[in-house]
C-alpha cells in the first residue's frame, strides 16, 4: 500500500507499506479538476507545479488535525 506522509515542514512524501506494517491513515475524498497530481508527478517531483497540489496539502493538514501522519 502506498500512502502520502505529511512531513513537519508542510510537504509530503510517498511511502510504501506492506501487509503487516500499515499504520493508521486518513481517507479523504475530493472532486477531480484540471491539473490534478498523478502518481507519475509524485515520482518525478513535478507535483508542485500542478493546480491540484493545494488539494493534497489540504488533505495532509486535515489528517494532521486528527493526529494522523499518513493519508
Amino acid at each position: 500500500m502506498r500512502l502520502l506522509q505529511y512531513n513537519n515542514d508542510g510537504d509530503f512524501s510517498l511511502t510504501e507499506f506492506f501487509e503487516s506494517g500499515i499504520p493508521n491513515y486518513a481517507i479523504l475524498s475530493h472532486r477531480w479538476g484540471a491539473e490534478e497530481v498523478t502518481f507519475k508527478d509524485l515520482i518525478n517531483c513535478t507535483s508542485k507545479n500542478k493546480a491540484g497540489y493545494g488539494k493534497i496539502q489540504f488533505c495532509g493538514e486535515q489528517a494532521k488535525c486528527h493526529h494522523l501522519k499518513y493519508f
